[in-house]
């Protein structure tokens, strides 16, 4: 049986809330390596601009135009709640990820409630080299 880490790398349509403009932050390099493994993302941050790494920027999850399947927060744990919130808007929605050093039990609760995949406190990019065979 997969782990909720194997489900959450099976879909391909990312919004990543914090995508950050820095180069040098995991922010930015690991949605860029997902980009580059096949992901369609969807940068959320009300501060990018139009464009990161060649993809509209939107200021909310709700605000997508297109498909969601996942949600991949870069914020501080105290601010994951109202994120998970506006991504439980979406119908089409199958999972959170919560990056390394991110966790928050009533947004774990509240994905468990929609019966979505959760995944908290670890790193997709590294989660991704570790099981890519």
């Amino acid at each position: 049986m997969k782990t909720a880490v194997e489900k959450a790398l099976e879909l391909k349509h990312i919004a990543v809330v914090g995508l950050s403009k820095d180069p040098a932050k995991a922010a930015h390099s690991v949605p860029r390596y997902l980009q580059h493994h096949g992901y369609k993302i969807y940068p959320v941050n009300p501060f990018g601009g139009e464009e990161l790494l060649g993809e509209k920027v939107y200021n909310t999850i709700s605000e997508i135009e297109g498909n969601v399947d996942l949600v991949v927060v870069f914020r501080p744990s105290a601010e994951v709640l109202p994120v998970v919130e506006d991504a439980l808007k979406r119908e089409e929605l199958k999972g959170i990820w919560l990056q390394e050093g991110i966790t928050s039990p009533e947004a774990e609760e509240l994905a468990d409630a929609k019966g979505l995949i959760f995944v908290q406190d670890k790193c997709m990019f590294k989660e991704h080299r570790r099981l890519a065979r």
